[in-house]
């Protein structure tokens, strides 16, 4: 992925596991653990806004297909 590419849903998920895993890691720091947290929350945000964005779009779509 280029670096002015925006990441899909997928792709957010994929990183919210990774730093979930993060935790579990040998490579897990109390002193970073404040950080790490906070990026996750953060991608979990997102993700929430980008699926309801979604949900909304789909929304619109099924309004349309049901009117006929």
């Amino acid at each position: 992925m280029s670096k002015n590419a925006k990441p899909n849903i997928n792709q957010k998920i994929a990183d919210l596991k990774d730093s979930m895993q993060w935790f579990y890691g040998d490579e897990f720091s109390l002193d970073q653990a404040a950080d790490q947290y906070k990026k996750a929350l953060g991608l979990a945000e997102e993700i929430q806004q980008d699926l309801t964005a979604l949900k909304n779009q789909i929304d619109v779509i099924d309004k349309d297909f049901t009117k006929e």
